[in-house]
C-alpha cells in the first residue's frame, strides 16, 4: 500500500487503541487496535519514515484519548474559548512526537524486519516512561490500563501500569517478529495466550483474597458545583451550605461516619480567611474528622491545598505536582502578554507547588492517609515521596472542568489502579462526580454519578501487604527495557561489522 494509505490506517488504529480507555473499556478492540498499528509500524524506508509512522499512530491515539482538553477553555468561552483549538492540535500533535521518537529509534536499532518488531517493545516502553516522567510528565491513558476492567489488571501490584504495558507489547510483538518462521509464530502465539491464561487466573485468585474489615464507615460529599458558577459570590454560598447540609446528616439509626471528604477547592475563602467557615464546617460534623479542598496562601504565594479538620486542629497538604497551563503558567509574564493565561488560579501567575517530603494525614485511630489532590493520581511516582507507608489513600479533585463525556471516567479508573498499584484503598471525593470509595483491588465500592448532588458512607476497605511495585516503583521496568536496548544495540555493532568484513 501507498506509504500516506498506511499512515491513515496507523492513525484510525491509534484511535481505536483509545476504546480501551473509559468510559468504552472495551480492552479487547483496543488490543485489536494495537496489534493492527503494530503490524504497520515497521517495515519503513528511513528513520523519518519511522518516525512518522509512530507519529501519525500516537495522534490518533492521543486525539482519541485526550480530546476532553478542549472542555476547559469553554467554561469562559469570551476569554479562553480560542485557545482549544490549539490545545487539541498541540497536545496531539506535541504527545505524537514520543511516540515517533520511540518507533525511530526501535527503527534505527535495528538491522532486519524481525529485529525491528522487537526493538519496538523497550523503545515503546521508554517513551512511556518518559510520557510519565519527562518535561513534568503527563502519563494519561497509559497503554496498560486497558486491562482495567479485567483480571490481569491486578498484576500492576506487581511492575506497575507501564510493566503492564511493556507485557502488553511482548505478548503482540514477539509474535509478530518472527510471523517469517511460521512454527516459531505459532508457539509464541500459544505462549503468549497461555501467559495471559495465566495471569487472568492469578489476578482472579488475588480478587477473591478475603480481607479483614477495618470497622470504619466514610463518607464522600459531592456537592456538584457547576464550573462556571463554582466562584459566583452568588453561589459560592450556596454550595458550600449544601456541603455543610450533607455533612450533617446522620445516617442509618443517628450512626455517623469516622471520616468525611469533601471535594477540592470546595471552602470558598483562602485558608487564613476562613475560620467562621471552618468552625460551620466542625460544627456540620460534630467531631468527625473533615478532610477539605481549599486555598491557602503564605509569603506572598498560593498553594492548592488540602486541609484535615480534626479536634479543632487542621493539618494541611500543600498540592506538589501542578498542572501546566492550568495551575501554574511556565513564562507567565511573557506569555500573559498575549493574552495566554492559566484556567484554575485566578491568583497572580498561579498557584506554587508543595513542599517535597510532606508528613501523611495523621488522623489518629482511622490511621494516615496519603493525599493527592487532582491531577496527582495520574502518577505512579508521586504516591512514593513520603517517608512512611499509608493506611488509605484519599484524592479530592474538581472534574467539573472537564465536561461529562469520557475525562471524568478515565480519571477515576486511575484513580483505580493507584489502588491496586499500591495495595492501598483509595477515598476520592470529586465536586461533581464521580465520587467514590475504592478496595486495594480498586473495585468500585460506592460511587455518585456525574451531576449528582449527595453523599455516600461505605466501608472502608483495608489495605493489603506492601506491593512489590510501591516498594520498586518502576526502577526495575526501566532497567528491564535499557537492558533489552543495549542487547539490541550490541546486535546491531556486531551485524555491521560482520557485513564491513565480509
Amino acid at each position: 500500500m501507498s506509504e500516506w494509505r498506511r499512515r491513515g490506517l496507523l492513525a484510525l488504529a491509534g484511535v481505536g487503541m483509545g476504546a480501551g480507555q473509559a468510559p468504552f473499556s472495551l480492552w479487547w478492540l483496543a488490543l485489536l487496535a494495537l496489534g493492527a498499528v503494530l503490524w504497520l509500524l515497521p517495515g519503513a524506508a528511513s528513520l523519518r519514515g519511522a518516525a512518522l509512522r509512530g507519529w501519525w499512530a500516537g495522534a490518533g491515539y492521543v486525539l482519541a484519548t485526550h480530546f476532553w482538553i478542549i472542555d476547559p477553555f469553554l467554561v469562559d468561552p469570551v476569554r479562553h474559548g480560542w485557545m482549544a483549538p490549539f490545545a487539541l492540535l498541540g497536545m496531539a500533535g506535541g504527545l505524537a512526537l514520543i511516540f515517533g521518537a520511540g518507533t525511530a529509534l526501535a527503527h534505527w536499532l535495528g538491522w532486519n524486519a524481525q529485529s525491528r518488531g522487537l526493538a519496538l517493545i523497550p523503545a515503546l516502553l521508554l517513551a512511556e516512561l518518559f510520557r510519565a516522567y519527562g518535561l513534568t510528565g503527563f502519563p494519561w491513558a497509559p497503554l496498560g490500563s486497558l486491562w482495567l476492567e479485567t483480571p490481569v489488571a491486578q498484576t500492576a501490584a506487581l511492575w506497575g501500569v507501564h510493566g503492564l504495558g511493556a507485557l502488553t507489547l511482548c505478548l503482540l510483538l514477539v509474535p509478530m517478529a518472527l510471523r517469517a518462521r511460521p512454527g516459531l509464530a505459532m508457539g509464541a502465539a500459544l505462549l503468549s495466550l497461555a501467559t495471559v491464561a495465566g495471569l487472568w487466573h492469578w489476578g482472579a485468585g488475588r480478587m477473591n483474597v478475603p480481607q479483614e474489615p477495618t470497622g470504619q464507615v466514610v463518607r464522600v460529599v459531592q456537592p456538584n458545583a457547576a464550573q462556571h458558577l463554582k466562584w459566583d459570590p452568588a453561589y459560592m454560598p450556596v454550595f458550600f451550605n449544601r456541603a455543610r447540609e450533607l455533612t450533617a446528616i446522620a445516617g442509618p439509626e443517628g450512626a455517623r461516619p469516622d471520616l468525611i471528604v469533601w471535594p477540592e477547592t470546595s471552602v470558598p475563602a483562602l485558608l487564613h480567611h476562613a475560620d467562621n467557615l471552618i468552625a460551620a464546617i466542625e460544627e456540620a460534623a460534630q467531631g468527625v474528622p473533615v478532610l477539605f479542598g481549599v486555598q491557602r496562601s503564605e509569603a506572598g504565594l498560593y498553594y492548592n491545598s488540602l486541609g484535615a479538620l480534626r479536634e479543632g486542629e487542621v493539618q494541611i497538604y500543600d498540592k506538589r505536582h501542578l498542572v501546566p497551563f492550568g495551575e501554574y503558567m511556565p513564562f507567565g509574564e511573557l506569555l500573559s502578554q498575549w493574552g495566554i493565561t492559566h484556567l484554575a488560579s485566578a491568583q497572580g501567575y498561579g498557584y506554587a507547588p508543595g513542599p517535597e517530603g510532606q508528613a501523611l494525614l495523621d488522623l489518629g485511630p482511622l490511621g494516615k492517609g496519603l493525599p493527592l489532590i487532582c491531577y496527582e493520581g495520574i502518577f505512579p511516582q508521586d504516591l512514593r515521596g513520603f517517608p512512611e507507608r499509608a493506611d488509605w489513600l484519599v484524592l479530592v479533585t474538581n472534574d467539573a472542568w472537564f465536561g461529562q463525556l469520557t475525562m471524568p471516567y478515565a480519571h477515576l479508573d486511575q484513580a483505580r489502579m493507584r489502588a491496586i498499584e499500591t495495595g492501598l484503598p483509595m477515598i476520592r471525593a470529586a465536586n461533581t462526580g464521580i465520587s467514590a470509595v475504592i478496595d486495594a483491588e480498586g473495585r468500585v465500592i460506592t460511587r455518585l454519578g456525574l451531576g449528582e448532588t449527595g453523599y455516600a458512607d461505605a466501608p472502608l476497605p483495608p489495605p493489603r501487604a506492601e506491593t512489590p511495585y510501591a516498594r520498586l516503583g518502576d526502577l526495575p521496568v526501566l532497567l528491564w527495557g535499557l537492558a533489552f536496548l543495549l542487547a539490541l544495540g550490541a546486535g546491531r555493532i556486531a551485524i555491521d561489522r560482520r557485513r564491513r568484513a565480509s
